[in-house]
Parts: structure tokens; sequence; C-alpha cells
């Protein structure tokens, strides 16, 4: 290990990660006004999906994990790090990654200070927050007969799933046509199909509730897969379109992410 420089500081940026060129420019945007925030402090990236690791590895680019990241950052002499998780929900990724840094924190010869800031919905203050944002935003499409879906990734295994639930209820309460759904967790398609009925409800905009608008959101939620989400409500007679957009290409939602990042620096 190298000697150790005092009070080196640096931010590392955890997201679960994308291989499509498109949607990693959201991730770009997030790195942008990091760097406008914190000129002259290192900046680091690290994936948590091993899978969008090994692709874009096969394209003879690398991207470290959260534990390697920490790795080179150690030995680089740093002494004090915040981490940001780019993540939507503290789900199973983000307590996964959040453990790992702990053990880091914990080495003897390791970091002065290590601290985690939370992930965009981290508390109820940030769930109503972007559901003040995203009410908003989408206004204009909460006409009769026409809502709104915002699709996020979801995990029936894990209790974060539950936040989903606690933001189709925070939406519904800001516009009687905006609902949440997830691909692999609650709400699921014939979960809401029932509030979608009673609300007479015949076109949706499918919205992603993702950092980036990736596979799930291009294939779960908008592809022709019979069990993606617009190929499910199609089906049941409900028109659909698609915005690619992830959550990380809309500043107001960036400044959550941000705030969360100036509470752990502040720290250090």
């Amino acid at each position: 290990m190298k000697k150790r420089v005092e009070d080196k500081k640096a931010i590392l940026l955890v997201a679960f990660g994308t291989s499509i060129p498109e949607a990693a420019k959201a991730l770009d945007r997030i790195e942008a006004r990091t760097r406008e925030k914190y000129p002259g402090i290192d900046v680091r990236w690290a994936y948590t999906s091993k899978t969008i690791r090994s692709r874009i590895g096969a394209r003879g680019k690398s991207v470290d994990s959260p534990a390697t990241a920490l790795s080179r950052l150690m030995d680089e002499g740093f002494s004090h790090v915040a981490v940001l998780s780019l993540h939507v929900v503290p789900g199973q990724e983000f307590h996964s990654f959040f453990m790992d840094t702990r053990r880091f924190a914990g080495m003897s010869e390791g970091f002065e200070k290590v601290h985690i800031a939370r992930p965009l919905l981290g508390d109820y203050e940030d769930m109503s927050r972007a559901a003040d944002i995203l009410s908003n935003k989408y206004a204009s499409l909460q006409k009769p007969g026409e809502g709104v879906i915002f699709v996020g990734h979801g995990n029936r295994r894990h209790p974060s799933d539950a936040i989903y639930v606690a933001m189709d209820s925070l939406l519904r309460d800001r516009g009687a046509n905006l609902f949440v759904g997830t691909v692999q967790g609650h709400p699921a398609p014939d979960e809401l199909l029932p509030k979608l009925r009673a609300a007479n409800i015949r076109k949706t905009v499918l919205v992603p509730l993702m950092t980036v608008a990736g596979d799930h959101a291009r294939k779960d939620m908008a592809g022709d897969d019979p069990g993606s989400w617009k190929s499910v409500l199609e089906r049941q007679g409900i028109q659909c379109e698609a915005v690619f957009t992830g959550l990380a290409e809309c500043g107001e939602i960036t400044e959550i992410w941000m705030d969360h990042l100036d509470e752990v620096f502040s720290r250090l």
C-alpha cells in the first residue's frame, strides 16, 4: 500500500450500471454535475452488476466493482471517501455493496472515513420530493382516459419493494392518472390492471422509474416480449407509448442525489 496523504478525498459513484451507450449518457450527466460541485476532487465509478461489467469488458472497456474501486483508492493513498449510491431504492444491490464498503472502513490500515449516501428514495422526504417532481413533469399527460405508469425494477424477495407501493400512493395523491409498477416485483401488471380499469384508462405512457433507461426499460417495460408491460397492457386493449428517459436525465431528480452526496461529504 502506498503511503497515504492526509485528508486526500475522493467521491465514488456507484450505480447498477448499463451497457447501452445511449442510456449511459444519463450517468455522464451525474458525473458532470458531481465534478461541477466538487472541483479538484477525484471522482471514480463502480457498477454493482457483474453482468453489466462483463458486457462492457467484452467490448474492451472496464468498469470496477465497488470493492475493486475502493481497493484502488486505498492503494493510491486516499484517506476519506464519500460513496454516492445511484440506485433508486435501498434494495439488494445497495445493501450488498453497503456491507462490502463498511468492511473497508473497518480495516486497521484502511480509510480514515468512508460515508455512504442513501439511494434516491431513501426516506419519506425523498419519496415525497420525487413524487412532486414527477407529477409536475408529467402533468400534461394527465388527461381523461390517459395515464402515466412509472415502471421501476422491483424485487419481490426484498422489503424495499414496498417503496414502489408507497410511491404509487404518493403519486396517486398528486394526480388521479399516475401509477407505479415494477418489472420484477410489486406492483406487477396484473395488480395494476384493476386500478387502470377503474380509472377507465385507455392509453398509458410508460416511464422508467429507473436511474437509466437501459435493458429493463427497453425490454421488460416496453419490449415486444409477451411478458413486458407494453405487451400485457396492449393485450388488455390499453394503448401504450414509452418514454426512454432515465431519472438521472432529470435535473431536479439529480439534485436529490446531490443533496445526499453533500450530506455525507460534509462529514468527511
